[in-house]
């Protein structure tokens, strides 16, 4: 018979269960904070480079779009950025943390997920190859209905960006802008979706780089040593945005989603916002063209770099003809061979390279065919 006194105890203990579950579970790490370079675990704090395996896998799998635990919050009250430009307030939204981790996501972006039977038999290979190599990480392929929830969600307390998202005209011009939305807010890596990943980011930066000294990995599409380079490419150094890693809050992706925005919105706002009257051509208003530019803004901008009086700028000249990383500040550039292998031109290199990372097919098949990438003939 239950006694008054045995109910009590086994309350007591039920109780004393649930307590333990719950605070054991408070404690379990998330994939999208596991840093990715597993085996430099303490750079941060030694500045050395320890061997080590891999973080292990968790079993709590939180939506990628989760907030972010157990963070210490360097931001101002609301009323305090109010008013503020478009780049105050994505700081104040996304604080950018040189010495934080890599989150361990990655994501691309398609018409539909790899769980679809729409999802095309030819992509399949490329996409697993993301999941084989970085088995520790969250893999996320977003669908365009998706990545309108996910905006709205991310950037709730800013409409203009859902507004400049939605307004644009060309689905070229979403899938460009959806990359480094999703990066700012969430870091990580983004991927075209005809890109097979050939290396773990693991292996991406020599090991002499600290990870936590690193806050966005870029690499180089095309280095035209040629007089008609012109006539092929938009700069003479130009950095890809096929693939691209990291961290939350990086001035670059909040630079590039405020100049976006604006340009969006002006354009609206003069009636020219549609495919014939777009004062802008696409790889210089969301493309390779402008995300170049603004890596080199910032490489030369005096807010972020210390440069001494006399100094020179830097330009294409720094990175023409790189076979390894090559790093200013916090950006780490990869040579062309990294994520353009194979292509035959350029001096880059075979898959087989050491130094090929990411394979990209060029499908580009959301784009107008004038405006995918045209092998240099000749």
């Amino acid at each position: 018979m239950l006694t008054f006194r045995k109910a009590l105890l086994l309350s007591a203990c039920a109780l004393t269960i649930i307590y333990f579950f719950q605070s054991s579970h408070s404690k379990a790490t998330y994939p999208g904070d596991i840093e990715h370079y597993g085996k430099h675990e303490n750079a941060a704090a030694k500045d050395t480079v320890p061997t080590g395996s891999a973080p292990q896998p968790t079993k709590v799998h939180p939506p990628p779009w989760g907030v972010s635990k157990d963070k210490k919050s360097s931001q101002q009250t609301f009323n305090s950025v109010e008013g503020k430009s478009l780049q105050e307030q994505l700081r104040y939204l996304y604080p950018y943390d040189p010495d934080g981790k890599f989150p361990a996501y990655i994501w691309q972006t398609w018409k539909a997920t790899p769980a679809s039977g729409d999802f095309g038999d030819e992509l399949r290979p490329q996409e697993a190859s993301w999941t084989d190599l970085h088995p520790d990480f969250i893999h996320e392929v977003i669908t365009d209905q998706t990545a309108v929830h996910l905006i709205r969600y991310l950037y709730a307390s800013m409409p203009e960006i859902l507004e400049a998202y939605n307004a644009l005209p060309i689905p070229v011009l979403k899938a460009d802008f959806f990359r480094y939305l999703i990066l700012l807010a969430r870091g990580g890596i983004y991927s075209d979706i005809d890109t097979m990943a050939l290396k773990s980011a693991v292996d991406w930066i020599p090991s002499d780089i600290p990870p936590s000294s690193v806050g966005l990995i870029v690499g180089i599409e095309a280095d035209p040593d040629r007089p008609d380079w012109k006539e092929w490419y938009s700069r003479r150094i130009q950095f890809c945005q096929w693939t691209i890693q990291a961290k939350v809050g990086h001035p670059i992706l909040r630079n590039i989603v405020a100049s976006i925005t604006e340009d969006t919105l002006r354009m609206k706002k003069l009636g020219i916002l549609s495919k014939k009257k777009i004062d802008k051509s696409i790889v210089e208003f969301t493309g390779p063209a402008l995300w170049t530019d603004l890596i080199f803004n910032y490489m030369n901008n005096p807010e972020y770099f210390k440069i001494e009086n006399g100094g020179k700028n830097i330009t294409w000249e720094a990175f023409t003809g790189i076979e390894t990383a090559k790093k200013v500040g916090d950006v780490v550039v990869l040579p062309i061979t990294s994520f353009s292998p194979g292509v035959g031109q350029m001096n880059a290199k075979d898959i087989d390279d050491p130094m090929a990372f990411v394979k990209h097919d060029f499908e580009g098949s959301w784009k107008a065919a004038s405006e995918r990438i045209k092998p240099i003939i000749g």
